[in-house]
C-alpha cells in the first residue's frame, strides 16, 4: 500500500506540473484572459487529476460510464505528452528570439507546433492498435531434431483491462493460429494492474492452438493486480503457469521464473542456479519478464531469454531513455556467443494509449 500511495503522489506531482506548464504556455502564447482563462484553468485542473481519478474509480466500479471516463482520460494522456513537447519547442523559439533580437510571431509557431503534436498523437494512437508480426531465427546449440525449424510465438505486455479486451484477443488468436506455432509463451503483464472483468479471457485463450502448449510467467502488473486473482482466471484455461520451474518439451528445456513481488526480496539468480541441474548443457529457453541479468543468465548457461516489460520505450523519446536504462537491451534481438535475448515491445500499452517510434507486436521465433 505504501508503494501504491507513493506512486500516486509522484504521478500527481508530474501531472500537475505538466498541466500547469501547458496552461501557462497556452495563456502566454495566445494572450488568453478573462473568463476564457478561468475556464481553461478549471479544465486543466480537472484534466490533471482525471487519469488518477479514473484509475481509482475503476477499482470500485467498471460500469459503462467509468469505462468511457477511463478511455477518455487515457487518450488525453496521449495528447498531453506531445502538447508539452510542442509548448517547450515554442518556448525555445521565444528565448532564441530574445537572445538574437528576432521578431518572431509566437502565436503562429504555437499553432504550427500544437497542430503537429495533435497529428503525431493521432498517428501514435492508431499505431498502438496496429499489431505487427515480427519474425526472427535463433540458433540453439544441440537442439533436438524434433525441434528443427519449429516456430515459437511470444506475446507479452497485453495489459488487458478497460482498454485492451476482446478486440485485441481476437486479433491475437487469429494471427497466432494462422502461424501454427509449436508453443506459445506469454512473458508477463497479460493483465493490467486494476481489477478487471476478465470473464471474456478464458474463452479466447483456449482458442489459441499450439501443438505443445501455452506457457506463462508473471510480470510486474500481475503482482500489482494480485497473483491469486491472476491464477484464478488462468486456471480456467489450458495455459501452463511456470513458477520458478523447468519443463521438458521433447528435449528442449523451458524455464520460467516469476517476477518478484514488491514486498519480496527475491534473488532471481539464486532461483535460476537452483534449477540449473535441470537444464545445464541442454538446449533451453528462459522466460523472464524483464530484459535484465544479461551476464548472469549467460553465465548460467541460458541459450535464449525471452522478455518484455519495457514496451521498447513505447513513445519517443522514452524509447531512447529505455535503451540507456537497459544498457541497449530494451528492445530487439541480441546475440552474445551461445546466449541470445529477444526483448519484445509487447502487444499492448500502458499509460498513454499510443506508440511513437515503436510498434505493438507478436514475435515468431524459428529455432534451429
Amino acid at each position: 500500500m505504501y508503494y501504491i500511495a507513493l506512486f500516486i503522489v509522484l504521478l500527481l506531482i508530474v501531472l500537475f506540473g505538466g498541466h500547469y506548464f501547458l496552461y501557462f504556455s497556452v495563456v502566454r502564447f495566445f494572450a488568453i484572459s478573462g473568463i476564457l482563462k478561468k475556464v481553461l484553468l478549471v479544465s486543466i485542473v480537472f484534466l490533471s487529476v482525471s487519469f488518477i481519478f479514473a484509475l481509482l474509480l475503476a477499482q470500485l466500479n467498471e460500469g459503462f460510464l467509468v469505462k468511457v471516463f477511463y478511455f477518455i482520460s487515457s487518450f488525453w494522456l496521449s495528447f498531453l505528452f506531445y502538447f508539452i513537447l510542442a509548448a517547450a519547442a515554442v518556448w525555445l523559439i521565444f528565448w532564441a528570439g530574445k537572445i538574437f533580437d528576432l521578431n518572431v510571431n509566437f502565436s503562429f509557431w504555437a499553432v504550427i507546433f500544437f497542430i503537429s503534436a495533435f497529428s503525431v498523437s493521432l498517428y501514435g494512437i492508431w499505431n498502438a492498435f496496429n499489431l505487427q508480426v515480427r519474425d526472427i531465427t535463433v540458433d540453439i546449440p544441440n537442439l533436438p531434431s524434433v525441434w528443427e525449424n519449429k516456430r515459437i510465438v511470444q506475446i507479452s505486455d497485453l495489459h488487458l483491462g478497460l482498454i485492451y479486451r476482446e478486440a485485441l484477443m481476437k486479433n491475437l488468436v487469429e494471427k497466432i493460429n494462422f502461424i501454427k506455432p509449436e508453443i506459445v509463451v506469454i512473458t508477463g503483464d497479460l493483465f493490467d494492474s486494476m481489477d478487471g472483468q476478465f470473464d471474456f479471457l478464458p474463452e479466447w485463450l483456449n482458442k489459441i492452438q499450439a501443438e505443445k502448449g501455452i506457457y506463462f510467467v508473471t510480470g510486474n502488473h500481475e503482482t500489482y493486480l494480485g497473483v491469486n486473482e491472476v491464477f484464478s482466471v488462468l486456471e480456467k484455461t489450458k495455459i501452463t503457469v511456470l513458477r520458478d520451474e523447468v519443463v521438458d518439451l521433447d528435449g528442449l528445456k523451458l524455464i520460467g521464473i516469476d517476477y518478484p513481488d514488491r514486498s519480496e526480496n527475491k534473488d532471481v539468480i539464486a532461483v535460476l542456479n537452483s534449477l540449473r541441474k535441470d537444464f545445464f548443457n541442454q538446449p533451453n529457453i528462459l522466460l523472464y519478464h524483464s530484459p535484465v541479468f544479461i551476464n548472469q543468465f549467460k553465465e548460467a548457461g541460458i541459450n535464449l531469454q525471452l522478455s518484455g516489460h519495457t514496451h521498447g520505450g513505447q513513445i519517443f523519446p522514452m524509447n531512447l531513455i529505455a535503451k540507456f536504462i537497459y544498457k541497449g537491451y530494451s528492445y530487439g534481438f541480441h546475440q552474445i556467443g551461445d546466449y541470445a535475448l529477444y526483448a519484445t515491445s509487447g502487444a499492448g500499452t500502458w499509460g498513454p494509449t499510443m506508440r511513437i517510434g515503436t510498434h505493438s507486436e507478436i514475435v515468431v521465433i524459428t529455432i534451429k
